[in-house]
């Protein structure tokens, strides 16, 4: 279980990447964040306030991938918000870490 920031951290980190993620020889509905271990400073789940191009996620759990790094899963209400699924990009901005 992650554990609580004494006081969230404010985070700066924006990128592209297309929906998908293999793991364990399927393709889900994830968004690999980019050279997270060394980000956040550990390869366990932490928990963001994250925003996929105009769609809000406070307090997201940020899995971890298997390969030691972190993915944001996007359910299917979260995909139809989006007007997007697997395959297409989107526009992530990690905003706070809040464990």
């Amino acid at each position: 279980m992650a554990q609580k920031l004494p006081e969230p951290l404010e985070l700066h980190v924006e990128f592209t990447r297309p929906i998908g993620v293999e793991v364990k020889g399927s393709v889900w509905s994830c968004v690999e964040v980019p050279d997270s271990a060394e980000l956040f400073g550990t390869k366990a789940t932490v928990r963001c306030d994250v925003r996929v191009d105009d769609v809000e996620l406070p307090d997201v759990g940020l899995m971890v991938t298997g390969r030691g790094g972190h993915m944001i899963s996007l359910s299917a209400p979260v995909r139809k918000k989006l007007g997007k699924d697997v395959g297409d990009d989107v526009r992530v901005r990690l905003l706070r870490r809040n464990s």
